[in-house]
């Protein structure tokens, strides 16, 4: 059985559109022609693809899992096209790459760095997710690799241990909660916070908690790294969730105290994720044995 790359685009943009007429003009064909494109790949695979209807068409039970796997079938292209466009320019393999907020800024610097200086030819293109939002990613195969919470995982993404990642209450000294060991968030959620930008992943994860609880957090200001928020903190101005490695660094300097957060979300463990680590690009291949090994010390 022989697969047209060309076919393979249409169906995805047909998917994803819903409308074989609004598919075909997103990859630049005529009506009539993609028509028959998808007949013709309906007629070699032997089944149907798409149930149409007035309103557009819907995919089948076939057509779901064909999306799936043309989608990780041209994103293989499309990587394996721009490396070597990249290596004819003289330019370097480039590792897409997706990590939520915690690995993104407490454990994935120091290791990239280390990385890139032994891999002068490779590149890593990292883009800050929810765990959720990664999940999804390297199912589809629009990212190489992801650093996430375990939790978020489907049971076919394979996945390495990375670390344990526990999110944490700050307050000031003076606070009436800094003596407490551990607090249910429900006790908080009407209290003034310190966050992060709404456009940072951890921001809406911890919100997305708070709304579960018939709350939304009422936020005094919003900043882009765990040390302001901190400093903030510090200041009395309100209590913060971040990462216990982030709170507790920025508790060495300055005067804020560390509550556990009683709820089980609260405890998360960082993993890295791939659909398959032996299907990966080899300087994907390579980044990922990097990070297990940084992990495991």
């Amino acid at each position: 059985m022989r697969f047209d790359l060309v076919d393979l685009q249409l169906f995805i943009a047909v998917a994803e559109t819903r409308s074989i007429t609004n598919g075909a003009a997103k990859v630049h064909l005529a009506l009539a022609s993609a028509s028959e494109r998808i007949k013709g790949l309906e007629a070699a695979l032997g089944v149907s693809l798409l149930t149409r209807g007035r309103r557009g068409v819907e995919l089948t039970p076939a057509g779901e899992s064909l999306l799936d796997h043309a989608r990780v079938v041209i994103h293989n292209v499309d990587t394996m096209r721009g490396d070597l466009l990249a290596y004819a320019s003289g330019a370097k393999a480039t590792i897409r790459f997706l990590a939520n907020t915690s690995g993104l800024s407490e454990y994935l610097p120091k290791a990239l760095a280390v990385f890139l200086s032994q891999h002068p030819h490779i590149s890593i293109g990292v883009e800050e997710r929810e765990s959720s939002d990664i999940a999804r990613a390297i199912l589809t195969g629009s990212a190489d690799l992801g650093l996430a919470a375990e939790h978020a995982l489907a049971d076919n993404i394979e996945r390495i241990p990375f670390s344990e990642d526990r999110l944490v209450l700050v307050a000031a000294r003076g606070d009436e909660l800094a003596n407490r060991r551990q607090v249910a968030f429900s006790e908080v959620v009407e209290r003034d916070f310190v966050g992060l930008l709404s456009s940072i992943a951890l921001h809406s994860h911890v919100s997305g908690h708070a709304a579960r609880l018939g709350a939304r957090l009422r936020f005094r200001a919003r900043l882009n790294n765990f040390d302001a928020i901190g400093q903030l903190v510090a200041a009395g101005i309100g209590i913060a969730v971040m990462p216990e490695v982030a709170a507790k660094r920025c508790a060495r300097s300055m005067k804020i105290n560390v509550i556990r957060i009683r709820d089980s979300w609260a405890n998360r463990r960082l993993v890295i994720c791939a659909r398959s680590f032996k299907s990966l690009p080899r300087p994907a291949q390579q980044l990922s044995e990097h990070l297990r090994k940084s992990a495991s010390r």
